[in-house]
C-alpha cells in the first residue's frame, strides 16, 4: 500500500496546560492550550466530522516554540451543538471569535485542515483583524470543488474513525444521524467564497493541498491560491488529504517553515 492510500492514527495528544469549555454564542466549546507561556499563539482546526485530538503529530512539533491551541468545532468532538441555528462556516468562524476573546487573544495565526481550512478562509474574509496567518490544507472555496468519489477505501475507513470519535468523545453520542444530516446539508451548499472574498484576504496564506487529494479538485486549489494575494501554493508530495497522518515529519517541515517565513 502506497503512503497516500494509508490512514494512519493520528499521534497521541501531549498533555495539555489547560482544557476545558468557553461558553461561545450557546454552546460550549472545547478547547485546550499547550505551552501556555509562550507567544506566537497557533489555532489548529480540524476536519469535517473529526475533533482536535486529530492534530497529535502537529501539536508536539509546534508547542515547542508557540502557544497552541485547539478547539472541538460546535457540534464536533467534546463540544455541543446548541440547536437552533442551521450548521454553517459563519457559525463557525463566529465561534472562534468568541474564543479568541474569552482566551483574550487579538490575533492568531491558524492552521485549518479541510473543513477548519475553510473557517479558516472565512475567518481571514470576514474577521480579518484576528488573523495574523493562515494555512489552509484541503479546504476548497465552493462546493462544486469537491469531486465525487465512489467506494474510496481510505473515504470509508475515515468514515468508520469520524463514528468511532464521536460515539467516544460527544456529549450526545445518540446524535450521529441528525448530526451527519446537518453536516451534509451544509457541505451541499457551501462555502461560496467569490473571487472578491478570496481577494480581500491581507493575512499571509498558503493555500495546501495532497499531491493525491481525493476529495478537492486541485483546479480549484490553484485558483484560490491565484486569486489571494500573495499567497503560496503548497502541494504536499506522496499524500491524500489525510497528509498530516501520512507523511507526519513532511506536513510538519512545511507547516514550519511556512509560520516562520517572514
Amino acid at each position: 500500500m502506497l503512503p497516500w492510500q494509508a490512514l494512519p492514527e493520528p499521534a497521541p495528544m501531549p498533555r495539555a496546560d489547560h482544557s476545558g469549555f468557553a461558553m461561545v454564542n450557546g454552546i460550549r466549546l472545547y478547547h485546550a492550550i499547550f505551552n501556555a507561556s509562550a507567544g506566537n499563539p497557533v489555532l489548529l482546526l480540524h476536519g469535517g466530522m473529526g475533533n482536535s485530538d486529530h492534530w497529535g503529530n502537529q501539536v508536539a512539533m509546534l508547542m515547542q516554540r508557540r502557544r497552541v491551541i485547539v478547539v472541538d468545532s460546535r457540534g464536533h468532538g467534546r463540544s455541543t451543538s446548541g440547536g437552533g441555528e442551521p450548521l454553517s462556516y459563519r457559525l463557525m468562524a463566529a465561534d472562534i471569535v468568541g474564543l479568541l476573546a474569552h482566551l483574550a487573544i487579538d490575533r492568531v495565526a491558524i492552521v485549518g485542515w479541510s473543513d477548519g481550512g475553510i473557517i479558516g478562509l472565512e475567518m481571514a474574509i470576514a474577521h480579518r483583524g484576528r488573523v495574523s496567518r493562515l494555512w489552509a490544507e484541503g479546504a476548497s472555496s465552493n462546493p462544486a470543488a469537491l469531486k465525487e468519489p465512489h467506494d474510496v477505501p481510505i473515504l470509508r475507513a475515515m468514515a468508520e474513525r469520524a463514528a468511532a470519535d464521536y460515539a467516544r468523545l460527544s456529549p450526545t453520542p445518540e446524535a450521529l444521524a441528525e448530526f451527519k444530516r446537518e453536516i451534509r446539508a451544509m457541505w451541499s451548499s457551501e462555502p461560496d467564497f467569490q473571487p472578491d472574498d478570496l481577494a480581500s484576504i491581507a493575512a499571509p496564506t498558503a493555500i495546501v493541498a495532497g499531491e493525491h487529494d481525493e476529495l478537492v479538485k486541485r483546479e480549484n486549489t490553484e485558483e484560490m491560491a491565484r486569486l489571494i494575494p500573495g499567497a503560496r501554493l503548497i502541494i504536499l508530495p506522496g499524500v491524500s488529504h489525510f497528509g498530516l497522518w501520512q507523511d507526519p515529519a513532511g506536513y510538519n517541515a512545511a507547516l514550519a517553515g511556512f509560520l516562520d517565513r517572514t
